[in-house]
């Protein structure tokens, strides 16, 4: 049997996403919280097939998007990256709004368009400035951020490949944090690990990246409190100050491999995020607010990789369980790239696509 996929192309801020249409059939259930747990449990072959070659690349991110269960929502999304099904994400959202809209799938009134996105952490509300059939500006208001853990210590391996002076075997303490923003992270300063924030920089913040995920996942469990299925750190920010251009703060996004070990080095990487990351952004501003270093309307630009920025903004209190938390909004642009079909043949020998160790990790 051959399966067909059609898809958006996009990028929202360099991070580019492939907005899956019409596959309703392929994620069934009868809320998004099942339909997502279907997705863990059933369908990394899809997400392996879509991502990664001869389809995908490293970099890419993909997005199912659903009929919503909630008659109140507009459309459901369902984020696969490179490592995980993950519950919401700020640029594939972007990626995924811009894409709906300006193929008219979800229909376009200007010079705002309001939609209510169904996600596995709740409902979220979008914001589309457009202008002649495009859309200028994306802004997500997204569900409640909260910090977990702020500047606890964490005991990480080192790797003497990207760490002077150390051997294989030594661990050392840093301080992180852990919150959650959509998704949740283990944030680390930039100077606490040793590692910079340029390209250069790039293998240092893979290994570290993924040695950090592989740490406190095992030090500092994490469980969402109104959603218990969203147990795990996937994701690893590495921030830095602000600069002289303009950005409050400065990030790398590390995704790290889904098939990390303790016993295997070439497995201590993973991707960057090519985008500032919007619910990283969220996350790290929650840890600011639960330290008192940003207060509520307070635009914080938050530059990426590739230079390009997020603006977040926290314009409300609350709780989320046990958890004082805040009410986080991001802004930032999506562009349409292309259109395409996807096609896998029953006799193709590579059903769930492939790598190979010269781009990708071990």
């Amino acid at each position: 049997m051959t399966l067909r996929l059609t898809a958006i192309e996009a990028h929202a801020e360099g991070e580019p996403g492939r907005v899956l249409v019409d596959v309703d059939h392929l994620v069934p259930g009868d809320s998004i919280a099942q339909r997502f747990a279907y997705a863990e449990q059933h369908l990394h072959w899809l997400r392996r097939l879509v991502l990664h070659e001869p389809r995908g690349y490293p970099g890419l991110c993909a997005v199912l998007t659903l009929t919503p269960s909630d008659p109140s929502a507009d459309v459901a999304i369902i984020v696969m990256e490179q490592g995980a099904f993950t519950p919401m994400s700020g640029s594939n959202t972007m990626c995924s709004i811009t894409g709906l809209l300006e193929t008219g799938r979800i229909p376009m009134v200007e010079p705002v368009t309001t939609v209510t996105l169904e996600t596995a952490v709740g409902l979220v509300q979008v914001q589309a400035e457009c202008a002649d059939g495009k859309v200028t500006s994306v802004t997500i208001e997204n569900v409640p951020a909260f910090a977990v853990h702020v500047g606890v210590p964490l005991e990480i391996p080192v790797d003497p490949r990207t760490e002077e002076g150390t051997t294989w075997g030594q661990t050392r303490v840093v301080p992180v944090d852990v919150a959650f923003g959509g998704q949740f992270f283990v944030l680390a300063r930039a100077e606490d690990l040793g590692v910079g924030l340029t390209p250069a920089d790039v293998p240092a913040l893979q290994s570290v990246g993924a040695r950090l995920k592989l740490a406190v996942n095992r030090q500092y469990p994490v469980s969402h409190p109104l959603n218990p299925g969203i147990n795990s750190t996937n994701l690893v920010m590495i921030t830095g100050p602000g600069d002289d251009r303009g950005a409050d703060g400065n990030n790398a996004m590390v995704m790290a491999t889904d098939r990390l070990r303790d016993d295997d080095p070439a497995t201590w990487t993973g991707a960057l995020d090519r985008s500032p990351c919007g619910t990283g952004t969220c996350a790290r501003m929650s840890v600011m607010h639960a330290r008192g270093e940003l207060g509520l309307d307070q635009p914080y630009v938050h530059r990426g990789m590739l230079d390009t920025t997020f603006t977040g903004r926290l314009v409300g209190e609350t709780t989320v369980g046990d958890y004082a938390a805040v009410l986080p909004t991001i802004t930032g642009r999506g562009w349409v790239t292309g259109q395409s079909e996807w096609v896998l043949d029953d006799s193709d020998p590579f059903p769930e696509g492939y790598t190979i160790g010269d781009i990708w990790p071990a």
